[in-house]
């Protein structure tokens, strides 16, 4: 392997291992404040209890995230120079946004929240977990800008004494047509991540009857915020897919393993073969008329540009390479995600239905299947994240900038290597952590309920009732 494509594995595995945590975070912190507005008009004790019980997740899922998210940016310096030189002028404007903007507020308002029971209003205190909320999805706003200038680079004209793009309408980063479906993407990802969790926490619970009332009512929550989420999460990708369509047709040709043009598409449930150039001609299992074309224009008949086509544009536009990802990975995110998609819609329906027919805390085969369950939003996520990345490949920025020409020319393959190791290591040792804690504390009991009676308008010190946290 090259140091390039070292730089490459290292980041893949730095940022996979990041997104781990960023769904989870951004639908917990929403779970949580509804929990919390749940007591705060109800004044019911278990409201209360579980708002401490999965805000005990949250703040260990923050924890962990934070320290592999700061790893991301240190990485722009040492493997990817050539791109922070390049693009830094248009890249560093939304990371800056995030960085003093939504981190700082989803950091000092988690803190005002963790430490601010009995010393805040409760209407305050209930202000700073919104406030929470809305600074992590503030978090995916900025680096879903940025990211989707990658994708489809807009607002920029190139200087001309330097030849780098320079950023001129910072408005264009959010209205950009790939930033805004795929950021609804992800915060619907984010709620079917978090409700999934938090419905397999509730179903471990109740199939050993512990706190039975309790746990029933964070299963009708994470039920009924399930299924609206799979769905339009759902919605989102299909949009997305269309953008692609027009703006990564490379991305979206890859994703079926479609090597040349065809006028209307199908769409093969999996097929057999046909990966590579060597390889065009699969063995195609269930394949479903219009399909494709649907998916990938929103018409009947619509036309998906093959990747020999593509490749033989790209080479007369570019310049000779190759210009084809890897379609194995394209292939297979793109069915990891939508048929993990379609099964947490049926899992979401099944739970709701349960839900009203009041049933959801005596189903035991429903309760043993939905604790597994929640293992598959973060398979869909990884899916998703690689569909992305790696789809874009060989470039860095579409169109402007190669991933061969974004290295340091500076480090070299020991560097990186090294690097690699220590990183890997290190993350090996806080996955295990993060595992360990998160599984140790949410199948913890709940906090034994006060005997006082919460009043939320009253003062905070005299009146407001106790959480207690087991962090």
């Amino acid at each position: 392997m090259s140091a390039v494509d070292l730089a490459r594995a290292q980041f893949a595995m730095t940022s996979i291992y990041h997104f781990i945590f960023v769904p989870l975070t951004i639908g917990l912190a929403f779970l949580t404040a509804v929990l919390q507005t749940a007591w705060h008009r109800t004044q019911s004790p278990d409201y209360l209890r579980l708002t401490g019980f999965f805000g005990t997740l949250l703040v260990i899922n923050t924890a962990v995230g934070v320290v592999t998210g700061l790893v991301q940016e240190f990485q722009f310096g040492m493997d990817w120079s050539g791109y922070s030189r390049t693009v830094g002028g248009v890249f560093g404007a939304p990371l800056a946004m995030e960085g003093l903007a939504a981190f700082f507020l989803e950091s000092v308002f988690l803190g005002l929240w963790i430490f601010g029971w009995h010393k805040l209003s409760p209407r305050v205190h209930l202000a700073t977990i919104w406030a929470v909320a809305l600074g992590s999805a503030g978090s995916a706003l900025f680096i879903l800008a940025a990211n989707s200038w990658m994708q489809h680079p807009v607002g920029y004209t190139i200087d001309k004494q330097t030849g780098r793009p320079q950023l001129t309408d910072v408005w264009a980063l959010f209205t950009n047509p790939v930033f805004t479906w795929g950021y609804l993407h992800v915060l619907g990802a984010s709620l079917v991540t978090a409700s999934a969790v938090m419905l397999a926490i509730s179903a471990w619970h109740l199939k050993r009857s512990r706190e039975p009332a309790v746990f029933r009512r964070s299963a009708k929550i994470a039920a009924l915020v399930l299924l609206p989420a799979a769905a339009i999460t759902m919605f989102f990708g299909g949009r997305l897919g269309v953008n692609e369509t027009r703006y990564q047709p490379m991305k979206i040709a890859a994703a079926e393993a479609q090597w040349n043009t065809c006028e209307p598409c199908s769409f093969s449930a999996f097929q057999i073969g046909g990966y590579s150039p060597s390889e065009q001609n699969p063995t195609k299992i269930i394949e479903i008329p219009h399909l494709l074309s649907v998916l990938a224009t929103s018409t009947w008949n619509g036309q998906v540009v093959g990747l020999n086509q593509l490749q033989a544009q790209y080479t007369q536009q570019y310049g000779p390479g190759n210009y084809i990802p890897n379609v194995f990975i394209q292939y297979w995110g793109m069915r990891v995600m939508a048929y993990g998609g379609t099964l947490m819609v049926l899992i979401g329906l099944l739970a709701v239905w349960l839900v009203f027919r009041r049933r959801i805390a005596t189903s035991r085969w429903f309760l043993r299947i939905v604790i597994w369950v929640a293992v598959l939003p973060f398979l869909m996520n990884t899916a998703g994240w690689l569909l992305t990345e790696s789809g874009r490949q060989p470039w860095i920025v579409q169109g402007l900038q190669l991933t061969k020409d974004a290295a340091s020319p500076s480090v070299g393959i020991a560097t990186v290597a090294t690097s690699f190791a220590v990183f890997l290591s290190l993350y090996v040792v806080l996955g295990v952590v993060d595992f360990v804690l998160m599984l140790r504390y949410s199948r913890r009991a709940l906090a034994p309920e006060d005997d006082d009676t919460a009043t939320p308008d009253g003062p905070a010190g005299e009146e407001s009732r106790e959480l207690t946290f087991t962090y």
